[in-house]
Order: C-alpha cells, then sequence, then structure tokens
C-alpha cells in the first residue's frame, strides 16, 4: 500500500520521528481555513501516488491567504502523470539550511535491509547513484541485529553529514528504522530530511509503501487502504478479496499463488504476448473464487484470451477443475480460456475438464504450451476484430 505524503508524515510521527504540523483539505475552503489555524506562511502540496509533484505545479509556497486560496485552486484538479488531485496538503513553512536523503528498504539479494543516506537530498535517488553514486552511503542491516546506535553514528559520519547534523540524523535514522521494521513496510523514505537554520533535523517529505499482506497486524491500515488508487478492475478485485494489479495487455491470467502469477506473466511475455493482468486466487481455486477472478478479467474489454494456470499443492486438481466448470456455469465469458492444470490429482482434474473441452475451452500440458495457445487465441481474435471493424 502506498501512502500519501500527509499519511506517511502521520505514519512516521507515531514513532516520534519531527514533522511539520498539517491538515489535509478536499476543497479551496477546507484550505484557506486549515491554514488559518496552522498560521502563515505555509506550502500547499498535492497528494497523489506518484512523483513529480513539484515540476508539475503541484507544491507551492503560500505567504497569505490570498496566495493559499490561489494555490488551491490551481492544483485541486491537476492531472500529475494520469493522477488526478483531489486533495491538498496544508502544511507550516519550514526554513532549510540543508537538505539530506534516508530509506530503508529491503535487499532480496542480501536478504538484508538496506539503508541508504545521502548528505544531497531535495532531488531523486536515481539521479545521485547514477551522477555521483559516491555520495550515497549504504548500509546493509540483519534483521536479528538491528540498527543500534553506533551503528547509525558510523553511517552518518560515512554520509559525511555535517557536525550540526549527526545527532538529530542518529535520532531519526533509528526511529525511521523502527517504523520500517514494526511498522510491516517495504519502503520508507524521508527525501528531503532537512537541517533547518537553528539546527534542529526535520523530516520534510515521507514516502511510505507498507505491505498490504501484514494488514492482519494492523487493524488501523484499514485507513490507508481506503485510500489507495486503484482502476476499476483493480477495485473490483479488491472487493472480492484478489490480489490484482491491472496491466495494458490481451493475455488475462489466472494463478494459485503469488510466484506462480509471476511466473505466468512472464512466460506470456517470454513466448510473445501481453499479460493483460497478475491475478493471484491464493490456495483456493473454487467455484466462487473462480467465479470472482473470471467477473474480474471478463470485464476487461482489452482481454482477448484467458491463461488459467494452477498448480495444485494443499488445493487438490479435482477441486480446482470443478471450481472452473462451476465458475463457467455462473460466468458468461466472451474470451476462449486455456488451461493447464498440474500438481495433485492433476489427472483427476484434466478428467473432469475433458468432457467440456471446446474451441473456446482448451486445455494444454504444460505452462509454455498454454502460455502459446493463449497468446494465439488474443492475436487471433484482434484479427477477427480488425477484418469486422
Amino acid at each position: 500500500m502506498d501512502l500519501f505524503e500527509y499519511q506517511g508524515k502521520q505514519f512516521f510521527a507515531r514513532y516520534g520521528m519531527p514533522v511539520s504540523p498539517g491538515e489535509i483539505a478536499f476543497t479551496v475552503e477546507e484550505a484557506v481555513a486549515a491554514a488559518e489555524r496552522i498560521g502563515m506562511p505555509v506550502m500547499v502540496k498535492a497528494q497523489v501516488h506518484t512523483g513529480g509533484r513539484g515540476k508539475a505545479g503541484g507544491v507551492k509556497f503560500a505567504a497569505t491567504i490570498d496566495d493559499v486560496r490561489e494555490h488551491a485552486a490551481n492544483i485541486l484538479g491537476l492531472d500529475i502523470s494520469g493522477h488526478v488531485v483531489g486533495r491538498v496538503w496544508i502544511e507550516l513553512a519550514s526554513d532549510i539550511a540543508e537538505e539530506y536523503y534516508a530509506s530503508f528498504t529491503l535487499d532480496r539479494s542480501a536478504r538484508k535491509h538496506l539503508g541508504m543516506l545521502s548528505a544531497e537530498g531535495g532531488v531523486e535517488i536515481e539521479t545521485v547513484a547514477e551522477e555521483n553514486p559516491d555520495a550515497i552511503a549504504k548500509v546493509w542491516i540483519d534483521p536479528v541485529d538491528g540498527l543500534d546506535e553506533a551503528a547509525a553514528r558510523a553511517w552518518v559520519a560515512a554520509a559525511n553529514l555535517p557536525e550540526a547534523a549527526v545527532e538529530g540524523t542518529v535520532d531519526i535514522l533509528q526511529k525511521l528504522y523502527t517504523a520500517y521494521v514494526d511498522g510491516d513496510a517495504d519502503l520508507v523514505e524521508i527525501n528531503p530530511l532537512i537541517l533547518t537554520p537553528d539546527g534542529r533535523v526535520h523530516v520534510l517529505d515521507a514516502k511510505v509503501t507498507l505491505d498490504g499482506s501484514a494488514v492482519f497486524r494492523h487493524e488501523d491500515y484499514a485507513v490507508f487502504d481506503e485510500t489507495q488508487t486503484r482502476d476499476e478492475r483493480e477495485t473490483a478485485a479488491h472487493a472480492r478479496g484478489l490480489q490484482y494489479v491491472g496491466l495494458d495487455g490481451s493475455v488475462g491470467v489466472i494463478a494459485n499463488g503469488a510466484g506462480l502469477a509471476m511466473s505466468t506473466v512472464d512466460v506470456v511475455n517470454q513466448v510473445g504476448g501481453s499479460p493483460a493482468n497478475f491475478l493471484d486466487i491464493g490456495g483456493g481455486a473454487n467455484a466462487d473464487v473462480m467465479a470472482g477472478a473470471l467477473e474480474v478479467i471478463n470485464n476487461d474489454p482489452a482481454v482477448r484470451s484467458i491463461f488459467i494456470n494452477i498448480f495444485g499443492g494443499i488445493t487438490r486438481g479435482e477441486e480446482v477443475a470443478n471450481g472452473i466448470i462451476g465458475a463457467l456455469e455462473r460466468v458468461r465469458i466472451d474470451a476462449p480460456i486455456v488451461i493447464r492444470l498440474d500438481g495433485t490429482n492433476a489427472e483427476e482434474g484434466r478428467a473432469i475438464l475433458e468432457p467440456h473441452l471446446s474451441d473456446t475451452l482448451q486445455m494444454a500440458p504444460t505452462m509454455l504450451e498454454a502460455a502459446r495457445r493463449a497468446v494465439e487465441l488474443a492475436a487471433s481474435a484482434g484479427t477477427d476484430e480488425n477484418r469486422e471493424a
């Protein structure tokens, strides 16, 4: 789950990090009222799940209430990289002496947490990494050991932060790591982390991505889930409890398990096709789950074929087959379907499916063959539509 900036700051504040006072506003009138309560000057900041807000005119300094009114009116409704601004964050403006960068994420190859700290903040870290990689001090943290004060202090020294910023940065880094681990985050990023003219180290921006699979440990994360940016397909899938990500291709993908779903997306690309989605139905493949998955994919007008890729484990092959047949009795599917069924009791499952096979419901013995057939069917459907047009 990607948080808005203001949500990220609220998240950081839970762990004792210093953030600026602010209020969220959905209208110009609310923005003005918030600025009057906070006190001038303020920043008017677009809240969208994408970067480049400043370049797009979505972040403005307001010295007066009239400035707030003007900027809020211009920013609300602004399109930033396909994201329409529906709310603005009104925040007390901060004086800045220097800007830094700090973040934590997971380095899967090292099987450790990765921390990055740089004295060059306020710009895209990718640019810094490309143009001056030595400006980024990295630490790999064993989850068992964590980040203690001594390690944080050595890290700050390696980043060449000035003496005035050392104590405040060490304190914030330890709290940021705690927020990252205890909050079940995939990414926590502060850019910029600032040093004020009076010597305070302060969080001026927040980028936070939380692990959606850990929501069961955090009941209060429901408020974050409600503000996620989803297209119509993703909204429908989310309502059915399905793990779905919309893509731009023509082959609808259904698989049981995130790893298999990712592999299915990859193999569709490998054989020259283009996946329309990532859809993981999890361990269950009964009629209700399969019907919900097929409904979501069937409602995508770009889908020309559907590839159902199931490897039976705890869920047995005959249960999967009966689930598919039951779903097809409940949902009218426009696109042809190719099924690959393997694993526990796969032969029994294939035997159940066999009498139902047709031009629009096909089966293939391997994932690669099924992917090729699904791609061929999608291409053929596209050609037929072009001829009709």
